[in-house]
């Protein structure tokens, strides 16, 4: 085999480490060697299956494995510790969404990454979809001319089996929040990904219909951008069945782009599979509105026969970061780029406690209300 590869190891084991382990094994540049939990007897069993190593402590695991790249699988609130024991232990570290549930904790990966010379990325396969690309391409182009207006919608249910099916789910302190934490971060990243620096927030969120959470299952925002564009945010996990998640970008010469990145019903790794395609369903770029047609034709055929419809974009997503670390360049989703995630959701709770816009760049808040969130009950 001609291609370099990397030692890599996972971090935690929940419903979605069994995609990342289904990457590093079919990726060139991975060499799967380890895994490490809390528990020996899930790290040992979880090894099995694959022929690899299992271990309770990421350091040493890091170390005795001479491992090059760590991806964390931990809930998001313990994204933390496993990440900076594994930096500090020479590994660069590739993190589950969102960066983490707190800019605190953001901020403390990001400084180890920079103290041990090492790469922190964050995943967000959604950005691998080709409409989406396709997407952030005519941006870029100036087939839009400057974006003016942005929109997100993510609509989706989650009903109490989903809360009940792990005991952190549904809790500030284990899930670090609820629908913005868990199920919008691919959507929050997209919009600030096409429409540039933010400079504002107003949001709020509600818990409309899942009273057996502490969490929000609802949240609309408006963001104003630094090149003076808006966008509209609404998300929510409130919606039977579920819906659809969109993302369009309107242009200061009237054109439109935009991407349905989810529909039919809300995917949960392990649990469920995405029912239809992800396809541009706007395009009003002067000359190519007529290609919309071919392209959803394109990208549904080619999305329909993939055999592993989700664990291919994890993969591409997997891919890139472990390339970015043999070439030495940044991955196309860096530490810094995931922590704008966590700043828009934290904005949204900060907005809601106060009542007040919040302003770019956010810091951490060290008071007893989890970075804007209240308090456990």
């Amino acid at each position: 085999m001609n291609t370099q590869q990397l030692n890599t190891a996972l971090a935690g084991i929940g419903k979605v480490t069994a995609m990342h382990a289904s990457s590093l094994v079919n990726l060139e540049e991975s060499h799967f060697t380890a895994v490490c939990s809390r528990s020996k007897e899930k790290a040992e069993e979880f090894a099995s299956g694959y022929g690899i190593k299992a271990y309770t402590d990421v350091a040493e695991m890091v170390a005795k494995e001479k491992i090059d790249v760590v991806i964390i699988c931990t809930p998001h609130p313990n994204h933390r510790e496993p990440a900076i024991e594994a930096l500090e232990a020479g590994a660069h570290v590739l993190i589950e969404k969102p960066l983490a549930s707190s800019l605190e904790d953001c901020d403390a990966m990001i400084e180890a990454s920079e103290r041990c010379g090492r790469q922190i990325g964050v995943i967000g396969q959604r950005r691998w979809y080709p409409a989406a690309m396709r997407v952030k391409s005519a941006i870029d182009a100036g087939k839009i001319g400057k974006p003016v207006l942005g929109t997100v919608h993510m609509l989706g249910w989650r009903d109490r089996a989903y809360y009940d099916s792990d005991p952190w789910r549904g809790t500030w302190k284990g899930e670090g929040g609820g629908v913005l934490v868990n199920q919008a971060p691919h959507q929050l990243d997209m919009i600030q990904w096409f429409m540039g620096e933010i400079d504002e927030c107003y949001g709020i969120w509600s818990n409309l219909n899942h009273p057996y959470i502490e969490v929000e299952d609802t949240a609309n925002a408006i963001l104003k951008f630094k090149n003076g564009a808006v966008a509209n945010i609404i998300v929510s996990n409130s919606q039977k069945p579920g819906i659809f998640g969109k993302v369009h970008v309107h242009g200061e010469n009237g054109a439109s782009v935009g991407v349905q990145t989810d529909g039919g019903a809300m995917f949960v790794a392990g649990m469920s599979s995405i029912l239809e395609p992800p396809v541009n369903d706007l395009w009003t770029v002067p000359g190519e509105e007529e290609m919309l047609v071919q392209w959803v034709k394109e990208d549904s055929g080619f999305f329909n026969n993939l055999p592993n419809r989700m664990d291919y974009f994890h993969e591409r997503n997997i891919e890139d970061f472990l390339r970015a670390i043999l070439a030495g360049r940044k991955p196309l989703i860096t530490g810094v780029e995931g922590r704008v995630t966590v700043e828009i959701f934290t904005a949204i709770y900060r907005s809601t406690r106060d009542g007040l816009p919040v302003k770019w760049p956010l810091k951490p808040e060290y008071r007893d209300d989890h970075d804007g969130r209240p308090k456990n009950p």
